[in-house]
């Protein structure tokens, strides 16, 4: 891998690919070219292969890339060939929402615990089948955190104490952390917060409902794996175009 900084950007896109690579690994298909790929992602296969090369050389010109070796080599780039254990701060709505969410084990992360200061929620288990995630007195984390292995935390608290429990958890030695809260955190050097701001995401599309003139479409429908495979035929025999990875 080269040595130099990779834009938050970038990975966003890896992990869109990482997805489509998934697709068509159930789908059974195993190469696909750049530009395939660009279709899928509504992107151009220049982008998808600028970005694969920061992480080095991918794909065979005149076969394009290996679905699996890809998807291998992407689930490695992200970090994802190993278990990530996840604590939520906050058993109210949203933190026992995201804790019954399914859709994190697909991705190799894993719950393991939530945390609150409310005494009536101490002690219960939710999860999914309202069994098997333990909520802990929050006074414990940084007990929990070594026990359970945990190196992801969820900030799922109101925006006043958000901060407070941002310091818990650097405290606590977890150097990754997903916000909820509608607050800008401040984090010591060497922790990484990523937020996510509900409020900003529905405020945009309300800007984008007061001008209906606008028509750019920001999230298509993904082409279907076969419908990709159909047209990359057709146009294939229509252009012969030059062999590409």
């Amino acid at each position: 891998m080269k040595s130099e900084k990779i834009s938050e950007l970038t990975t966003n896109r890896l992990s869109v690919y990482l997805r489509c690579l998934n697709l068509l690994t159930a789908a059974g298909i195993r190469t696909i070219s750049s530009q395939a790929l660009a279709d899928q992602f509504n992107l151009n296969s220049a982008q998808i292969r600028k970005d694969l090369a920061h992480f080095g050389e991918f794909g065979v010109r005149g076969v394009g890339y290996f679905v699996e070796e890809l998807r291998q080599h992407i689930t490695k780039i992200l970090g994802l060939d190993t278990a990530r254990r996840v604590g939520i701060i906050g058993a109210g709505n949203l933190g026992t929402a995201l804790a019954n969410y399914n859709g994190f084990t697909s991705s190799n992360f894993t719950v393991v615990a939530l945390f609150d200061n409310d005494k009536a929620k101490i002690g219960r288990e939710v999860g999914p089948n309202d069994g098997g995630i333990k909520v802990h007195d929050v006074r414990k984390l940084a007990r929990i955190v070594r026990d359970e292995q945990i190196d992801v935390a969820v900030i799922a608290v109101p925006a006043r104490v958000a901060q407070r429990a941002l310091n818990q958890v650097m405290s606590a030695g977890i150097k990754a952390v997903l916000n909820f809260a509608p607050v800008r955190l401040h984090a010591r050097l060497g922790v990484k917060v990523k937020t996510v701001d509900l409020t900003i995401s529905l405020e945009s599309l309300s800007y984008f409902l007061t001008r209906p003139q606008i028509t750019c479409v920001t999230n298509p429908r993904s082409i279907l794996p076969y419908e990709e495979i159909a047209q990359r035929e057709e146009q294939e025999s229509l252009s012969a175009p030059a062999s590409k990875n």
